[in-house]
């Protein structure tokens, strides 16, 4: 009796020391007392383990079942040597049930804690994790969390973002992150009394990792700036996360319930002009100041990326100069057809309102003429000019220093090798080569020579 008062003593002392309830203890003694007494030959086939919580008295009774499992017999079985059996098992049995329960105790306290921001010493740091001890328990930063090119120190203090409580047959595995988006919010709302009272909210973070960080903050009461309110003074609130994630650059803009000027503040520091949502491709086209892009697109396009992560929207940037060449390009007339391969095998233009078909040669001929006077005339009519679809050239008209009266008389058409004839004397030809070369002060004979002035 002596002895089951002194077991009973040590039993709730280890209850009370690891934070484990006696019933719990005891219950899973008998579970192991039963195992342990059917392993002796004169067992019976049923049996139960009964514990005395307050005596600390063993006793194990065998039983008898019928075909539906209810108790038809029960008697005294315990065994004379029971006592040894009992205090061997017993100490297995509270070991390993102490074990259980402080993983389960580490378990509970951290598997509603996804989301939170715990501090932690860096204890082992390889090219696949670093180790993090909690106190009690360790956490796991795998590589794919870590920042690039963040140095973990040994024994240094980290703050770290919790993403997932794994529950294993070792303990409770915590995986904790540096690069989670949800970093950025814990850390303000340790910084930011304003955030953590609720009075500002961050609706929407954006982050490339040991880069640069965006967030959108919003304000429910009017009288309190969310943009001031997380910069602090001089900035002292917004440093301290800069600090924390070691010279990450933190933008903050005011979030907006209107898309487009959501958009618009999202870019800052560049000073945007106008947006233009598509609402069914999703996409914000921005139109900046010729010598505000390259500062809205950032190095890399790192700004716009953070842009588009932050709103929600496929952004796409362009100056007021690029803007206008593109309105001025879709406004232009576009011969309509296609390229085609004739029977010699050869690439020709074939127009879509047909008529006959151009070729290669007669295009480029086309093209660079077009680009050499300046002028953006349609590639098919000069094509067939070429290939002799027009009767004749563009008229010329000629003005010497003549009266007006005979003005008239000089109406001139060409002809192939630069010879053309008066409209009303047919007889007559001017060579425009020689009117050409001719002085300023020249005037046209009769017959069509080029006269010098007296």
């Amino acid at each position: 009796m002596k002895d089951n008062f002194a077991f009973l003593e040590a039993l709730n002392q280890i209850a009370r020391d690891k934070g484990i309830s006696t019933d719990i203890l005891l219950d899973a003694l008998a579970n192991a007392l039963v195992a342990a007494y059917k392993r002796l030959p004169t067992a019976a086939e049923e049996a139960v383990v009964t514990i005395d919580p307050d005596t600390g008295d063993i006793r194990v009774y065998g039983q008898e079942l019928d075909e539906d499992g209810n108790v038809t017999r029960e008697w005294d079985d315990t065994p004379d040597d029971f006592g040894r059996i009992a205090a061997q098992t017993a100490k297995q049995v509270i070991l390993q049930r102490i074990r259980e329960a402080e993983r389960d105790q580490k378990y509970e306290e951290y598997a509603g804690r996804e989301g939170d921001i715990v501090t932690g010493m860096i204890q082992q740091s390889d090219n696949r994790y670093t180790l993090l001890s909690l106190g009690n328990v360790e956490a796991l930063l795998p590589q794919a969390e870590q920042v690039p090119y963040e140095r973990y120190e040994h024994n240094a203090r980290l703050k770290a973002y919790i993403v997932e409580v794994r529950k294993t047959t070792k303990g409770p595995q915590i995986v904790v992150s540096r690069t989670h988006p949800g970093l950025i919010k814990r850390l303000f709302e340790l910084e930011v009394p304003e955030i953590s009272s609720g009075v500002v909210e961050i609706k929407a973070a954006a982050r490339e990792p040991g880069a640069r960080t965006k967030i959108a903050v919003w304000s429910n009461d009017g009288n309190v700036d969310p943009v001031g309110a997380c910069v602090g003074a001089r900035g002292a609130r917004v440093r301290m996360v800069t600090n924390e994630l070691r010279g990450e650059k933190v933008d903050i803009v005011p979030f907006s319930e209107d898309p487009a000027e959501f958009v618009a503040r999202a870019l800052q520091p560049a000073r945007v002009r106008e947006v233009l949502l598509d609402d069914d491709t999703g996409v914000a086209t921005v139109i900046v100041p010729d010598f505000q892009l390259s500062l809205a697109i950032g190095r890399e396009g790192q700004n716009a990326r953070l842009a588009a992560r932050l709103t929600g929207w496929r952004i796409d940037i362009k100056s007021e100069t690029q803007l206008e060449e593109e309105r001025n390009y879709a406004n232009q007339d576009w011969a309509e057809g296609q390229w085609v391969e004739d029977e010699a095998g050869q690439m020709v233009w074939q127009p879509a309102e047909g008529g006959e078909a151009i070729s290669a040669e007669a295009w480029d001929a086309g093209a660079a003429e077009d680009s050499g006077s300046g002028d953006r005339a349609d590639p098919i009519a000069e094509a067939a000019k070429e290939t002799g679809d027009e009767e004749s050239d563009p008229e010329v008209v000629l003005e010497p220093n003549v009266p007006p009266a005979e003005e008239a008389a000089l109406h001139v058409e060409t002809e192939p090798g630069g010879v053309g004839a008066l409209a009303d004397t047919p007889e007559a030809q001017i060579d425009l080569s020689a009117l050409a070369d001719a002085p300023a002060d020249a005037e046209l004979d009769g017959d069509g020579t080029v006269e010098a002035a007296p």
